[in-house]
């Protein structure tokens, strides 16, 4: 029964290559960038896909207030349960909002276009591949007639580029869904079993304006600021005597990703206001992160007369550690990863963050696997010409069948 069931889930993958590349262009060539993050129509397109394989799709529409409080203008979430009987429930989630394209593209960030055998275009490994790679993993176990102890849900969100509060948090918070275990989108060349937090601050430089012919009348928010992000640079130059003992994680890092102020070209500027991305490794502890920086800051900015400076937390993303009951998954996946891919697929962190915190925080234990390439950096990941070997795709796809196949079949 075992080797049929194996053999089952081959030859449907094999069969619907074809489909899971039209199904996945269609994902690619509906925008849903993040922000603005309005998601809904691409909700709607997912769908309309997913129904088309057979699944019945649950749609939950985030509030517009919650909505909006999160920056988004739409979200959907869609939830698909297929239960084979009584046991665990396993979620896969993929998110599928995605960063704007942003300049550089070589071909349509939109147009999902084919060359030597990789589908370029935004998203199409961040995550919208796995949303294809998940559907056809269920619909292959699904069609397999595999006898099975469990229920396997799709959790489909749009969320991920602006925190997943309204994604993944937001469906565990309101129950609708319960899972005993969790997969999320990944990168097929390794599973990932821990991953960085993120803290976000919005740091606000207040001075006061002045005539360019008398600027000493003034305080210049954008002299205190330039002095706050030397502070702030001259930090990021210590952090890489501090390395994770988590293999893939690296050192922490300090990004400050937006800027802007002033009134005009003769006017003593009288705010600045800035963003920082502050990456944390597992082996931080955030609180203490976050006191350290808020200090550094408000430190050099007491050296400008007449200068204030606000600071708001934006966002605190927890790093991803691993939880008892993921190394279950861990095993399952690199064993039947290193089987279809012919070589040793391991386990190790990375150095991003994801929704899988989410899962975790409510005490389920999760790993990240899904189709793509090697590396973020050899999938240009959230900058131009982002791309998908489409070898990879029904490989990720028969690893995940195959897994959930594993983790739900009855004892021998």
């Amino acid at each position: 029964m075992k080797i049929m069931t194996e053999q089952a889930l081959h030859k449907y993958i094999a069969a619907h290559t074809n489909d899971a590349e039209a199904f996945l262009t269609a994902l690619v060539k509906t925008p849903s960038d993040n922000p603005p993050g309005d998601c809904a129509a691409h909700a709607q397109t997912t769908a309309k896909l997913l129904e088309d394989l057979g699944f019945t799709v649950e749609q939950h529409k985030v509030p517009d207030r919650l909505t909006a409080a999160h920056g988004m203008i739409s979200a959907t979430n869609l939830v698909i349960r297929h239960r084979f009987g009584p046991g665990p429930v396993v979620a896969l989630n993929a998110h599928g909002d995605v960063v704007p394209p942003g300049a550089g593209w070589t071909t349509d960030p939109y147009g999902a276009t084919i060359i030597d055998g990789w589908m370029y275009g935004r998203g199409v490994a961040v995550s919208k591949s796995d949303i294809c790679s998940y559907a056809f993993a269920l619909a292959a176990l699904r069609d397999s007639g595999a006898a099975l102890n469990g229920t396997v849900e799709l959790h489909m969100t749009y969320d991920e580029e602006t925190g997943g509060e309204i994604g993944p948090a937001w469906l565990l918070a309101q129950g609708i869904s319960k899972p005993d275990f969790a997969i999320a989108a990944g990168f097929s060349y390794g599973v990932v079993n821990a991953h960085n937090g993120c803290l976000h601050l919005e740091v606000t430089v207040q001075g006061k304006s002045a005539h360019a012919a008398q600027p000493a009348t003034g305080a210049d928010a954008l002299e205190a600021a330039t002095g706050i992000l030397a502070a702030l640079y001259a930090s990021r130059r210590t952090l890489g005597a501090l390395v994770s003992a988590t293999p893939g994680i690296g050192s922490p890092q300090i990004t400050v990703g937006l800027i802007e102020g002033g009134i005009n070209t003769n006017v003593v500027p009288d705010r600045v206001t800035f963003r920082l991305d502050r990456r944390i490794i597992p082996d931080e502890n955030p609180g203490t992160v976050e006191t350290a920086l808020i200090t550094l800051i408000d430190a050099e900015a007491a050296k400008y007369p007449g200068i204030s400076v606000t600071i708001k937390r934006i966002l605190l993303a927890l790093p991803l550690v691993p939880l008892p009951g993921s190394e279950r998954l861990t095993a399952i996946i690199t064993s039947r990863a290193s089987e279809i891919f012919g070589e040793p697929i391991t386990a190790k962190g990375a150095p991003l963050y994801t929704d899988a915190r989410h899962y975790a925080a409510a005490g389920i234990p999760i790993v990240l696997y899904g189709a793509g390439p090697r590396s973020i950096e050899l999938a240009n990941a959230h900058r131009a010409d982002e791309r998908l070997d489409l070898a990879d795709l029904p490989r990720a796809t028969e690893v995940i069948a195959l897994s959930l196949y594993d983790l739900l079949k009855p004892p021998a």
